[in-house]
C-alpha cells in the first residue's frame, strides 16, 4: 500500500457520473449505473496518476537540460544574445496581434 492516500475529487466523481448517465441503457438499473460511473471514476483517477508521473518526469529531465545549459553557458560568454536581436521582439508580437484582431473581425462579419 502507498503512503499517501488520494482523495478522490468532486469534479471527478460529478463527471464520472455525467459520463455513466450519458450512457446509460434502457433498464439499466440505479446500482448498474453506479457501478459504471465507478469504474469511470477509477480510469480517470488512474489517467490523472499517469499524467502527473509523466509530467514531473518531463520536469526532472527539463530541470536536468536547464542544468546542463546554464553550466555550459557559464563557461563560455560567446554565447551572449547580441541587443540587437532583443529589439526586433516586437514584430513578431505585432504580428500576433494584428492576425488576431482580424480573426476577430472577420467572426464579426
Amino acid at each position: 500500500m502507498s503512503k499517501y492516500k488520494t482523495d478522490t475529487s468532486k469534479e471527478t466523481i460529478q463527471e464520472a457520473e455525467k459520463i455513466a448517465k450519458a450512457t446509460q441503457r434502457p433498464g439499466q438499473t440505479k446500482e448498474q449505473t453506479k457501478l459504471i460511473a465507478q469504474g469511470i471514476q477509477k480510469g480517470i483517477e488512474q489517467y490523472k496518476k499517469q499524467h502527473k508521473s509523466k509530467s514531473r518526469e518531463l520536469g526532472k529531465k527539463l530541470k536536468q537540460i536547464n542544468n546542463k545549459a546554464n553550466m555550459s553557458n557559464e563557461k563560455s560568454p560567446l554565447n551572449e544574445i547580441p541587443k540587437e536581436q532583443s529589439k526586433n521582439n516586437w514584430l513578431p508580437w505585432s504580428l500576433l496581434i494584428l492576425s488576431w484582431v482580424a480573426f476577430f473581425i472577420f467572426i464579426q462579419s
